[in-house]
């Protein structure tokens, strides 16, 4: 039974080896002191034991030392043998001489080697947590595949090859990202927590090192350090922009990036759920900067306050919604890149007066009946006032008396200011 036992614990060292991915000399270390544990409890000290093991062979042998003292002198069994058992191992010992006999697992009972077996498997559970926290440390901002195993309301589980957990929380997905069971998904590892020994991996597809990476994976300039990625904004699913600079003239890393026909940013963009992603050259000139992070509109003029980091853009009026953009994107974008805040103004012709946005006459005009102007295409006080006043009537469905009292407001602003 006692050998059945034996081989029990050392088949549960060889699965836990195998499984865990734990190197063979922490585990003799772990194996070792597990044994010496329970050896001092059994017999008060372990000072006097070696204990031997091979993982080869899945085997391990226990010896104790003790002194031959005289047959009326034995004080501690555990550390002394009398003269006269010694003599029965082998007759040629004498007093002072020191004996070695086999200790057998059996001889520690079954709830001790039971308790054995329970303290060596959470003993490398432990080390299999520390390694989990060591290797994952290192690989932070690094992209990992692994497979989807749960999806969760507020946070999906992933495992990698070795079986180890990982995490990607719904606030850490691309907002179009849609998986299922089985699925494999790259994500680089944005941290890692370490709660009560208990290493969470915590992944992260928004995150723009992700893009970086992807593009140090796609581009073979970025990865070979010709072309060197200076600033990343992002929104994501929604649009990013890439600032990129080489050292090389020979080279434009912009086309580079970007690839005959967009070939080589095409895979980056189908990973990041067709996010849109502008390449721009970086320089230094910070005007030149903003005026490139502002594509694709042209700017005019730019005014810089370098102490509070403001710009202030001019352009013409068919230039401001592309500086804009969609959403507000292009210039939210252009002002994360730059770390300025761009303010954006009409230029506007001598002979030419400033338009007004409707919404800025929200204090004298109803909400709902600018909501109503701007429905029939008149954002501004001179697109109201550019159409005639039955067309107003017929085509925004007011009543006469609201018109009117619009267009008084919107013509005695312009009337102050003449």
């Amino acid at each position: 039974m006692s050998k059945k036992e034996t081989v029990n614990l050392i088949d549960t060292f060889s699965e836990f080896k195998e499984l865990k991915n734990i190197d063979r000399s922490t585990l003799i270390s772990v194996m070792e002191e597990s044994f010496r544990n329970i050896i001092a409890k059994n017999y008060g000290t372990d000072k006097n034991f070696d204990v031997i093991i091979n993982p080869d062979k899945g085997d391990f042998e226990i010896y104790r030392n003790r002194t031959v003292v005289a047959d009326d002198e034995v004080s501690d069994p555990n550390l002394e043998i009398s003269l006269s058992e010694a003599q029965k191992i082998d007759e040629d010992y004498q007093i002072g001489e020191e004996v070695t006999d086999t200790v057998d697992i059996s001889d520690f009972g079954r709830r001790a080697i039971l308790t054995l077996r329970q303290t060596l498997q959470s003993k490398i559970l432990e080390l299999q947590k520390d390694n989990v926290y060591t290797k994952y440390s290192k690989m932070v901002g690094q992209i990992v595949t692994a497979e989807l195993y749960q999806i969760w309301k507020k946070e999906m589980l992933l495992m990698d090859e070795e079986g180890n957990e990982l995490y990607l929380p719904k606030s850490e997905q691309i907002p179009t990202d849609f998986y299922r069971k089985g699925d494999m998904v790259k994500a680089v590892v944005a941290m890692v927590e370490n709660k009560n020994n208990n290493p969470r991996v915590i992944l992260s597809r928004i995150s723009p090192v992700f893009l970086e990476r992807l593009f140090e994976n796609e581009i073979p300039e970025i990865h070979d350090g010709l072309i060197t990625i200076k600033k990343i904004a992002r929104i994501p699913g929604e649009r990013a922009k890439v600032a990129v600079e080489s050292y090389d003239d020979r080279i434009d890393p912009v086309g580079a990036c970007v690839g005959m026909k967009g070939s080589r940013i095409h895979g980056i963009v189908r990973e990041l759920r067709n996010e849109n992603i502008d390449v721009i050259n970086y320089t230094n000139n910070i005007s030149l900067f903003i005026s490139r992070a502002l594509s694709p509109a042209k700017i005019s003029s730019i005014r810089i306050n370098e102490a509070e980091k403001k710009a202030e853009i001019y352009l013409k009026p068919e230039e401001v919604s592309q500086a804009i953009g969609k959403g507000g994107l292009n210039i939210k974008l252009a002002s994360m890149l730059t770390g300025y805040t761009l303010d954006v103004f009409r230029e506007l012709d001598e002979t030419e007066t400033e338009d007004i946005y409707l919404d800025e006459f929200n204090d004298e005009i109803d909400q709902w009946v600018i909501d109503t102007l701007k429905s029939i295409g008149c954002d501004t006080a001179k697109n109201v006032l550019a159409i005639p006043r039955e067309d107003l009537i017929r085509r925004t469905d007011l009543e006469e008396e609201t018109i009117d009292e619009v267009l008084d407001i919107l013509r005695s602003e312009f009337e102050d200011e003449n």
